[in-house]
């Protein structure tokens, strides 16, 4: 079995500690996980460095064999890692095989588009060759989440192996044993040394982004981004972040108020609000307020009385979010459904509709990461395009409107990685798009993903000069 860095944790751990992870249903603890230390840490740099030549020389297609195997090992142990993820985050079961199923799908896709990567041919010289060969960076540091961290961590996993990297992956220190459990699933599948798995929080994050690596690619907050990029400035590693959002749904005139409470209602409160891309604010146009806020109310009333919303993932996440929420409720919002705390065990918040918010509040400014659905009411489609142009963050959008001409509007203004119109969740399978402002930079996913573990190289072959002949020969 390959060498992993988990190995090592039991012999070098940080200040003889570890992760202590409470159920987020019961508050009961669950387990304490070892936490690398710095020997740990430099220890996976290193053998993944020396894994990288060999590696790096391994046919695409051997390495795309390699991530199918992975593919396969990932699916069969589908049931015992949701498990975890249900027991680690409480996310629903169901939902947990759902981004396993995510995860192998992206494995398998990865295997096939790792061996057809191309470079492209250069227009020169007729009697010469111009073209690009894509190359691995290196060794991959790749820091994932924790709310859909089987899903998010393949996806980066499958694009890095199959250019070439040698990954050390870090999984988010709020499902260590997830992450740990994952890294004994899949590293069977690669020679030793090419997948290793690191666990530990902020302090083994920075240790791993400090470290002599080519790549650091991080799905996580804003705030650990910034870090990670700056770091990354430093050692010269290649960045790629894609963090917070505080997406707007923008709601035009012209739509069906319950269909569009019922699409609001899906971005703000699928997952307990634990997505990147959830619905963080919303802006609906005056005409259908009344109407669409009714339906809102409505749609987060049903999740709560029958139970739906599961717990957000410990008790710290609950009081970041209910702290913007009661910000609003101080400034003159009025919370119409949910916006307290719930009395008994665990980490539960309730779906929450705010009314009557205004651009100074948190919940309008901030990534939630709650089941908060913060609704603005405007004047016009202008007046609500520009409010959802605003802020420092640019990961996605979403527009409900069956105006053309306010949709190319949209599109054209909107300040964001990608625009969804009319759904807002979705999309075709490969899809790639680059954050924008505080929401992280490069492309994650899709083919594009091949090319950011991937450096170029420019060749040029030109024929040499015919020889002379000598004076002696004829």
């Amino acid at each position: 079995m390959p060498t992993t860095a988990t190995e090592t944790i039991s012999q070098d751990t940080a200040s003889g500690s570890g992760i202590t992870i409470r159920d987020p249903r019961t508050g009961d603890i669950l387990w304490t996980v070892p936490e690398a230390g710095p020997g740990a840490v430099d220890h996976a740099v290193e053998v993944a460095r020396s894994a990288t030549a060999e590696w790096a020389a391994t046919a695409p297609a051997e390495r795309g064999a390699a991530l199918r195997s992975a593919a396969r090992a990932l699916d069969a142990a589908a049931q015992e890692l949701a498990g975890l993820n249900a027991s680690e985050t409480g996310r629903p079961v169901e939902e947990a095989l759902a981004g396993i199923a995510a995860g192998v799908s992206t494995l398998e896709q990865y295997a096939e588009l790792g061996p057809v990567h191309r470079g492209h041919s250069l227009r020169g010289n007729r009697l010469a060759s111009d073209y690009t060969v894509a190359e691995p960076r290196g060794v991959a540091v790749l820091l994932t989440p924790w709310n859909d961290p089987v899903a998010v961590a393949c996806g980066l996993i499958g694009a890095a192996l199959v250019t070439g990297n040698t990954v050390i992956h870090k999984p988010s220190e709020r499902c260590p044993r997830l992450g740990e459990a994952l890294g004994e699933v899949l590293a069977p599948a690669f020679p030793p040394g090419v997948f290793l798995t690191v666990n530990g929080g902020a302090e083994v994050g920075a240790l791993l982004s400090q470290a002599d690596v080519d790549v650091l690619a991080h799905v996580g907050s804003s705030a650990s981004g910034a870090r990670i990029a700056r770091a990354g400035a430093l050692t010269g590693a290649h960045v790629i972040r894609e963090n917070g959002g505080n997406d707007p749904l923008l709601v035009d005139s012209g739509v069906d108020p319950a269909w569009a409470a019922s699409q609001a209602a899906i971005g703000a409160f699928s997952n307990s609000g634990q997505i990147c891309t959830a619905v963080e604010r919303i802006y609906v146009h005056k005409a259908i307020a009344e109407e669409f806020c009714a339906a809102l109310q409505a749609e987060a009333a049903q999740r709560n009385s029958n139970g739906s919303v599961a717990p957000l993932v410990d008790l710290r996440m609950r009081d970041e979010v209910h702290a913007q929420v009661a910000d609003a409720l101080e400034q003159g919002a009025r919370a119409v459904e949910g916006g307290t705390l719930p009395d008994g065990l665990g980490s539960f918040y309730p779906a929450t509709v705010l009314l009557d918010c205004t651009d100074g509040m948190q919940v309008m400014t901030e990534e939630t990461f709650g089941p908060v659905a913060p609704v603005q009411v405007v004047d016009t489609f202008d007046d609500g395009l520009r409010l959802a142009c605003s802020g420092r963050y640019g990961l996605a959008a979403t527009v409900l409107s069956g105006n053309i001409a306010h949709i190319q509007q949209a599109v054209a203004a909107l300040p964001v990685g990608t625009v969804k119109v009319n759904e807002v969740f979705g999309g075709a399978p490969g899809g790639a798009a680059q954050p924008r402002g505080e929401s992280g930079q490069g492309f994650g996913y899709g083919p594009e993903l091949l090319d950011e573990f991937s450096q170029v190289k420019v060749v040029h072959i030109a024929a040499p000069p015919a020889m002379t002949p000598r004076k002696d020969q004829p």
